[in-house]
């Protein structure tokens, strides 16, 4: 598993609908709508990325491809009570489905692992998995789009532009969808709520630009009885530069199925990140100790290191994004930093500097490739 020395890309996770959704997940009981493989925390305004969210259901009614549920709404589905679990490296939901999702990441590639009921609970259905992707993002700011299917294989490749949570501009991304745990037997793309089997599905450039919620679409690909434990592993790919560069990170950060071991890696990084503190027991209450702890991963969990996926410049200089804000964050995150992570604050601050040098400013915030907003109290 391929960790950096500071908080990658890549942060899957649940995405609920509506609420407070900037993160993605609420610990609410809003229901679940997908899960995405990129998220900001601490934004605050609107939600931010969550791009391509993946869905899985057990099988379509009647084995009819157009009764399963496709569009946001039609497969938002409450979570179990009582089946979240989290931890760094790893976090776990099963919803009314009776399906149950794992998830853990590398630096650029999200790994999930769906475990089906025997018997799903939809009235007409027989165990054949369907897992769609959605062409869309938390914020719903999807524009430009395109997506292919390769039937052989099951990978779906695919991008878009959109905008980024509160900055100003637009973003490209893209992702690399693969499979593993059971032999494909369908695949196709869907548009709107209804499902075919072509290949591919675009959006081009200068057409009139509708919100997702106007024009949904996406990919979907459906499988035999899974092998033995009813699993299958869903392996998804980011980049900011394209398709190809997706699936390059992915095969190179997770090139088996071994999830455990990878949530195990995912695990081991963060015990050495967190070791530079120690406390000594006694004195104070175990709510306070998990607040304190869960404020320091919070702090390390953004800026993101978004090195070497920059479409614009290649200096030999590091690039962070996600910055909310520094107006903010230069009297917390960044002071603490430099006490705990010093190697990692200063590649942001070498990262900032070299934004200077090809932008010709000295970001006070940043997102997604972006510009960020001004402040009320700065000037540039």
């Amino acid at each position: 598993m391929q960790l950096s020395d500071s908080t990658g890309m890549a942060k899957a996770g649940a995405d609920i609908a509506g609420g407070e959704n900037q993160g993605g997940f609420a610990s609410d009981q809003s229901p679940i709508h997908g899960f995405s493989h990129m998220h900001d925390s601490g934004t605050g305004g609107s939600a931010s990325l969550g791009n391509f969210p993946i869905f899985a259901q057990a099988g379509c009614p009647n084995d009819d491809i157009n009764a399963c549920s496709y569009t946001m709404w039609n497969r938002v589905t409450p979570r179990e009570q009582g089946s979240v679990h989290a931890r760094p490296g790893h976090f776990d939901i099963t919803l009314l489905s009776g399906i149950r999702t794992e998830m853990t990441v590398t630096n650029h590639t999200a790994l999930y692992r769906f475990t089906f009921p025997e018997t799903p609970t939809t009235e007409n259905t027989t165990l054949s998995p369907h897992i769609l992707v959605e062409l869309s993002d938390l914020p719903q700011t999807r524009s430009e789009s395109n997506i292919t299917v390769h039937p052989d294989s099951g990978r779906v490749t695919g991008g878009g532009k959109f905008s980024p949570s509160f900055g100003s501009g637009t973003y490209q991304s893209y992702f690399c969808l693969d499979f593993d745990g059971a032999m494909i037997k369908d695949a196709g793309v869907w548009f709107n709520s209804g499902a075919d089997k072509a290949q591919s599905l675009k959006s081009n450039p200068g057409e009139e630009r509708q919100t997702p919620r106007d024009t949904p679409a996406g990919g979907w690909v459906q499988f035999d009885r899974p092998n033995a434990g009813n699993q299958i592993l869903a392996r998804v790919g980011m980049s900011f530069v394209s398709e190809d560069q997706a699936c390059a990170n992915a095969e190179r950060e997770i090139a088996t199925a071994d999830f455990d071991g990878y949530v195990a890696a995912a695990e081991a990084a963060w015990r050495e990140k967190l070791s530079v503190v120690t406390l000594k027991d006694g004195g104070v209450s175990e709510v306070f100790l998990k607040a304190f702890w869960s404020g320091i991963y919070r702090a390390m969990i953004s800026p993101q290191d978004y090195t070497g996926e920059n479409p614009f410049w290649d200096d030999g200089e590091p690039y962070y994004d996600s910055y909310y804000c520094i107006w903010d964050s230069f009297r917390s995150i960044h002071p603490l930093l430099t006490i705990l992570d010093p190697h990692s604050q200063t590649l942001m601050v070498r990262g900032l500097l070299s934004i200077y040098k090809h932008e010709g400013y000295l970001p006070n915030c940043r997102m997604s490739l972006c510009k960020g907003p001004s402040h009320p109290h700065t000037r540039r």
